[in-house]
């Protein structure tokens, strides 16, 4: 006899363990502090003071204690998210990139200089010349851009062989990953000038008309939407230990991405690791999403001398 056992799993793995009832740890450890406060407080004010002017001041602490285990705010536990309130309020506002730190304001200025920026501590300490992100003690990061397939177009079987070789590359994995989906924006005005540039180079006064029309549709296009790009990006990360730490985490980063690159060929995808000026207009993107990148000619890699001629 074959005995076939149905295990439920929830959808969010990582929900914390329920330790008394529907309390979590977290929620235990506040109420239970929260209760052990006001019975002290009792233990060593009860005799002294009216037992209606101990409830008055209680009562406050009670609540507070309760909304602090129960409730939460956008996904985050009310305690987390008043501790990150206060982390935020204290620091400083105003970070610039001095990894030398910030000298004080001469003393001859009379003016108050008010607060003084801070360094902005980054995990990526440089990007070397192969288009790995250096992070310091933290090893190397390698990142990707990764095409994309078509999955509803598939067939049930071919969709359960993408699936098998995702998750066959899934299970193969020895180190940390991360999976990036990107939106930009689209600039649509280099392509326009383009196309009226070329018009007048066309062979035939039928191509001139059918550019000029390309070029009226996407203006409009682009006048009227918020045209938007998606970029997939696969980051791999590896850990610098040793006194050769750095160079054996890029030969394994390397060796993990060629390896990703064979398993998800087979599912029609292809990985192109970003050379250093790719990565270093991706990190600046993500600073400044709003910003649109500068063209790869003007763009400096970290460690370039930028001089001029005069």
């Amino acid at each position: 006899m074959t005995w076939t056992d149905t295990v439920r799993i929830p959808a969010d793995v990582e929900a914390p363990d329920k330790i008394i009832g529907s309390f979590t740890a977290r929620q235990v450890i506040i109420l239970g502090g929260t209760g052990a406060l006001i019975y002290g407080a009792y233990l060593a004010f009860g005799e002294r003071i009216p037992l209606l002017a101990f409830a008055a001041v209680a009562l406050p602490v009670a609540v507070a204690g309760i909304l602090l285990a129960v409730v939460r705010h956008d996904g985050v536990s009310l305690d987390r998210y008043l501790l990150a309130a206060l982390h935020h309020q204290h620091n400083p506002k105003q970070l610039v990139t001095a990894p030398e730190g910030i000298p004080a304001a001469p003393a001859w200025i009379a003016a108050d200089p008010g607060r003084l920026p801070a360094p902005l501590r980054l995990p990526a300490q440089g990007i070397g010349h192969d288009g790995l992100i250096d992070l310091g003690p933290d090893g190397v990061a390698a990142v990707a851009e990764v095409s994309t397939v078509s999955f509803a177009l598939r067939t049930p079987d071919e969709q359960d062989a993408l699936v098998a070789v995702f998750g066959r590359w899934l299970n193969s994995l020895s180190g940390p990953i991360q999976i990036l989906v990107r939106a930009e924006r689209v600039n649509l005005s280099d392509t326009i000038a383009d196309l009226h540039h070329n018009v007048p180079h066309l062979p035939h006064p039928a191509l001139a008309h059918a550019a000029r029309e390309h070029a009226a549709f996407l203006a409009d296009l682009s006048a009227r939407h918020d045209l938007l790009r998606r970029q997939v990006l696969l980051i791999i990360r590896e850990p610098a230990t040793g006194s050769r730490g750095h160079t054996a985490a890029a030969s394994r980063a390397a060796r993990r991405l060629e390896e990703a690159s064979r398993v998800l060929g087979a599912c029609g995808l292809t990985l192109k690791l970003l050379d250093p000026a790719a990565t270093t207009g991706l990190l600046l993107a993500c600073f400044d999403p709003t910003t649109p990148p500068p063209p790869d000619a003007d763009l400096a890699l970290p460690g370039d001398v930028i001089g001029g001629r005069w």
